[in-house]
């Protein structure tokens, strides 16, 4: 079978993860368990992550023309991904995020450096590769404007668009209209729906694109008829990355054919194998690892 085409067009970062037995106050400083430097990046992330699973995936991005970026390279095409369209630039650094995990869970500020270097005119560059994808999976740690040429282009050409509205920010109703799956989790849903000025039926047109991502409750999928999935009950180590495990699992379910509740059990799946290692990507699992992981939780697979 040939293998459908995933494009991911997104942030590509270097992660600067501190973990902590005290989250410090404001002004407060304290010692900390462990540091260090671990690729990421929405984009990337999301890249890694359908690419374990055997997936064809291009990755248009902007990295800096420094030691980060040349690293966050080197790494993405050893992970089996097309880097051919992600170029350095020299006015700005790699983009970083600043990761501090405690007590199982994590918070992080993200300096986009490079990542705001991805303008419409850069998107109409890559409108080829584009055309050829099955999926084409976006985020919004991207200037808008380029989201918004994006899925145009995407659109145009009749591709899957799927959406990870994070950091949620106010999105456009011709924007909206042209994504096929939206994936907040609930915190960004309820920013969604109810911060900006949407009618209604409007608000009932976005709706019905969601699936929500919630963490230990598992997946609410609101397109088409409402259904939960329920998550899965694994050791916990690092949450971080899991939702752009989900993201990335889902586009390669999508791309082969699956059916949403089908992908969306395979991918909630996946994002709960994530949890279980350190890092974003380092967690990330094969489709093998997946596979087994489903065979020992009794669930059906194809």
């Amino acid at each position: 079978m040939t293998k459908k085409k995933i494009t991911v067009i997104g942030s590509i970062n270097m992660d600067i993860v501190t973990n902590t037995n005290i989250l410090p106050k404001i002004g407060e400083t304290v010692l900390g368990k462990a540091f260090h430097t671990i690729p990421g990046g929405k984009g990337a992330n999301q890249a890694v992550a359908a690419a374990r699973l055997g997936a064809d995936v291009n990755l248009i991005g902007c990295v800096g023309a420094d030691t980060f970026g040349q690293e966050l390279k080197q790494h993405l095409a050893k992970q089996g991904i097309n880097i051919e369209n992600v170029e350095p630039v020299t006015e700005t650094s790699t983009g970083t995020a600043s990761i501090t995990l405690f007590d199982g869970d994590n918070s992080i500020i993200v300096v986009p450096g490079a990542n705001y270097h991805i303008t419409p005119e850069y998107i109409e560059k890559f409108e080829d590769m584009i055309a050829e994808s099955d999926v084409v999976l976006l985020q919004l740690e991207i200037p808008i404007e380029a989201v918004e040429k994006a899925v145009e282009v995407a659109s145009k050409h009749k591709a899957t668009i799927i959406l990870n509205p994070a950091p949620i920010q106010p999105l456009s109703k011709e924007l909206l209209s042209k994504i096929d799956y939206i994936t907040p989790n609930e915190h960004e849903q309820e920013m969604l729906l109810t911060s900006f000025d949407w009618t209604d039926e409007e608000r009932n047109e976005i709706t019905k694109k969601c699936i929500v991502t919630q963490g230990s409750k598992g997946v609410s999928i609101l397109h088409g008829d409402a259904l939960q999935i329920p998550s899965f009950n694994v050791d916990v180590v690092d949450t971080t990355g899991a939702g752009d495990t989900f993201n990335g699992a889902l586009a390669y379910c999508l791309s082969i054919g699956y059916e949403l509740e089908e992908a969306c059990r395979f991918a909630n799946a996946t994002a709960a194998l994530s949890v279980t290692k350190f890092g974003a990507q380092g967690g990330m699992p094969t489709l093998l690892e997946v596979e087994d992981f489903l065979k020992q939780k009794g669930e059906e697979i194809r």
